[in-house]
């Protein structure tokens, strides 16, 4: 570790970095230097637990591994222990510029917790079990309709000999989709707290179910938040790409992926049904903005929209 990292740790803290395997935890306490394993069970994370309630900790880290993290931090928000899920890349870049380029766990798990005790992320209370089922549904959805555009390309390019086949499996998608949608529906009307803000976003024209649901389980940050940071979560932010005399093209990034997609499709019905977007999408296309740059201008100003409606507690009103 060089002398610089070293003093901005508070060794007062206790931050600890986990790394996620399919079989395994691996554990380290940075601050004390102790390194533990577990198995990645349900006995393992209990046994787990019941060792660092035993600790004063500041924060417990772990990487988002697609699922098999979920069991520890459900177990750890259980407990109220301070979990923290981080990014992947956010981690690896961290160690980049630690200079660390050795990848094993028990060297993960320490370069995690390093990530804490420097960078000092803070912890945010976990969703609850009704929003977590809830998001769930919305990844199953998603799943299903990528599996279905899959296939419907196949169907294309397929012999006539296998439309059959295909005919067959786009049926079973729709009913499973159909399925999934009913839950959808059901596990949102059991949330009280979400109805009003159901009726505000489903009285805009072009924003159906599948964008309410997304927003409601995605962006519970909706109407609390001001239009640019409203537009940075969702992925709708420009970015400059600016160095000396070169200026470059801005683009969006980053921001939460499942919600920029479905006001994406929406917004290919909004701007035919919806006057406002209509109007203003027409105005950017007359003024030469790409069509895609303009689509995406819509979709910014839908969000502002939408946050401000539910932050004043309004309906829509196309003036």
């Amino acid at each position: 570790m060089n002398t610089t990292t070293a003093a901005h740790i508070d060794r007062s803290e206790r931050n600890v970095g986990i790394d996620i395997g399919k079989s395994t935890l691996d554990i380290c306490i940075f601050e004390l230097d102790v390194y533990l394993q577990y198995p990645n069970t349900t006995e393992g994370i209990r046994e787990l637990i019941k060792k660092l309630s035993r600790y004063n900790l500041t924060r417990i880290l772990v990487e988002a591994t697609g699922g098999y993290e979920r069991g520890l931090v459900e177990a750890c928000a259980e407990k109220e222990l301070p979990v923290i899920i981080v990014q992947p890349t956010q981690v690896r870049q961290f160690g980049k510029a630690q200079g660390v380029f050795v990848k094993t766990d028990k060297i993960d798990s320490r370069l995690i917790a390093q990530f804490g005790a420097i960078l000092k992320p803070e912890p945010r209370p976990l969703n609850s079990k009704k929003v977590r089922h809830i998001r769930d549904l919305l990844s199953r959805k998603r799943q299903l309709n990528e599996m279905r555009t899959q296939e419907l390309n196949r169907q294309h390019k397929a012999p006539a000999i296998l439309a059959a086949t295909h005919k067959r499996l786009l049926k079973v998608l729709d009913k499973e989709i159909e399925s999934v949608n009913k839950l959808l529906a059901k596990a949102v009307s059991e949330v009280t707290e979400w109805q009003r803000t159901y009726e505000i976003l489903s009285s805009v024209p072009g924003v159906g179910d599948g964008v309410t649901f997304t927003l409601l389980g995605e962006l519970p940050e909706l109407g609390q938040l001001s239009p640019r940071k409203i537009a940075a979560l969702c992925g709708l932010a420009p970015f400059n790409r600016d160095s000396g005399m070169m200026k470059g093209r801005r683009r969006i990034k980053g921001g939460r992926a499942p919600i920029r997609t479905v006001l994406y499709m929406a917004m290919l019905s909004a701007i035919q049904c919806n006057p406002v977007m209509k109007k203003f999408y027409k105005k950017l296309v007359e003024q030469g903005k790409h069509k895609k740059v303009a689509l995406t201008a819509c979709m910014r100003k839908m969000m502002t929209i939408l946050n401000a409606m539910v932050r004043n507690n309004c309906e829509w009103q196309a003036n």
